[in-house]
């Protein structure tokens, strides 16, 4: 099969295009290449290329910017991606889209189901949920994948941000009272890779039904916690220096204020996942020690 990726530069699509190598020929696009900000262009470069799935990973990701940029939010994480479903029902191609947890407000008390009703709190969530609305009425074949606390060993991300402050900073407030599963990019595409494969046999044989699938990581835990975690983790697989980090101090969400408000909940139920495709992720805690791990050995090659 033929496998386009866009957004290939970010920690998504960096991953992907080495994770759905076994499945076809795989051609990766970055924002030089196919600028979301400007959705007329899309449909010729689609045509051109004739993909049997599209895996679109590029996203306008700057949660707070987006407070004051809603407008270009929306282009590229709704209008574009319209265009982009558009383009692949015309082409009979299967569309994987990411989506994101933000699209709840964070009042429930469990983890989401897909079917739970979205109530977006931020530029942010809204530009994501016209995305998944706009690719449902485009009505081709597709996958909507919500995931969160995305982070990988390369890119901008919390967890990359706290090994470079730790050893700055005498000491670092971190939210405590916002709860979700951190999710390593490189699962997210291997899980990809086993869903995009299912889902090519689904349509050979008649049996593919689109829909919106949870993929995080099994467990949760706070920020705080998850900056916890990195601390340990990074010390002990050499990272960081035994002695001399960050005191890691737990605040409330208020104690920490920024332009956009966050879910106090975005744990993700990941059951209609595992039924459907047989797939559950690994716990958030063995994925970011094997991340560190890499980082840990990239540094030495």
């Amino acid at each position: 099969m033929k496998l386009l990726v866009t957004g290939a530069n970010g920690q998504i699509g960096w991953e992907l295009a080495r994770g759905l190598m076994p499945l076809g020929k795989v051609k990766t696009l970055g924002r030089s290449d196919c600028d979301f900000a400007y959705p007329e262009k899309l449909p010729a470069l689609l045509e051109d290329l004739r993909p049997d799935v599209i895996v679109n990973a590029a996203a306008y990701t700057a949660v707070d910017k987006a407070e004051d940029e809603e407008g270009l939010a929306h282009t590229i994480n709704a209008t574009a991606v319209g265009v982009l479903a558009e383009s692949a029902r015309k082409a009979k191609a299967l569309l994987v889209h990411y989506s994101t947890d933000f699209i709840f407000d964070g009042s429930k008390r469990a983890p989401y189901r897909e079917d739970d009703l979205p109530s977006p709190i931020n530029a942010y969530g809204r530009s994501k949920l016209a995305g998944e609305k706009t690719i449902a009425e485009a009505g081709g074949d597709y996958l909507i994948l919500r995931t969160s606390w995305v982070y990988a060993a390369r890119g901008r991300n919390f967890v990359r941000t706290m090994l470079r402050l730790m050893p700055e900073r005498e000491q670092l407030n971190i939210v405590d009272d916002q709860v979700g599963g951190p999710t390593w990019a490189r699962n997210i595409a291997d899980a990809t890779a086993h869903m995009v494969r299912q889902a090519w046999n689904e349509r050979r044989d008649g049996s593919f039904l689109s829909g919106i699938f949870h993929l995080s990581a099994s467990g949760a835990t706070s920020w705080h916690g998850l900056a916890t975690a990195v601390k340990e983790a990074a010390v002990g697989c050499g990272i960081l220096p035994q002695a001399g980090l960050s005191k890691l101090c737990p605040v409330p969400t208020e104690g920490y204020p920024s332009p956009a408000a966050r879910p106090k909940n975005s744990r993700l139920d990941g059951e209609k996942t595992r039924l459907r495709f047989g797939l559950s992720m690994p716990k958030w805690e063995q994925a970011l020690k094997r991340c560190l791990e890499e980082i840990m050995e990239s540094r030495h090659s």
